[in-house]
């Protein structure tokens, strides 16, 4: 079960920096900054955006990873490590939304924005979980097919 060890670090790092994980994060950025500049939410603009976009591509590939190997083998997870991935999940999710919103004074959506985003960082965490390139997602995923 991987931990937050200095070399996890690293090896996150590492990973932060993958072309295909760098373009997509790109796309999904410009996707959240069209939102916060063309829908007319109280609770969407520029500075969430960043903040939660952010915090989805540095924490949610390891939490959910976590997750998975806890769910996977509940036996051998450790309840630290699976307590500091659903504590960052809900930060990305909830807290920095409800931190940055009442510093800015901003009306908040909590539960409608806590459903989405939920949902936004499971998926970015699946996407962005896979350690390697594309093109050896691929070979991987050929070699599953083969079987």
């Amino acid at each position: 079960m991987p931990s937050l060890s200095s070399e996890t670090l690293r090896s996150e790092a590492r990973e932060w920096r993958r072309p295909w994980k760098l373009a997509t994060l790109a796309i999904g950025m410009a996707w959240l900054c069209y939102g916060a500049t063309h829908y007319h939410f109280s609770d969407w603009d520029l500075g969430i955006s960043f903040l939660m976009g952010g915090l989805a591509y540095l924490l949610a590939p390891w939490s959910i990873r976590i997750l998975y190997e806890a769910l996977r083998a509940p036996l051998r997870a450790r309840p630290s490590a699976v307590l500091l991935a659903l504590f960052f999940g809900w930060f990305t999710v909830d807290g920095v939304y409800v931190l940055y919103h009442t510093l800015m004074g901003n009306q908040m959506v909590r539960l409608e924005n806590f459903r989405a985003s939920s949902m936004l960082f499971l998926l970015a965490g699946a996407v962005w979980a896979w350690r390697g390139s594309v093109a050896e997602f691929v070979a991987q995923l050929r070699a599953e097919f083969r079987r």
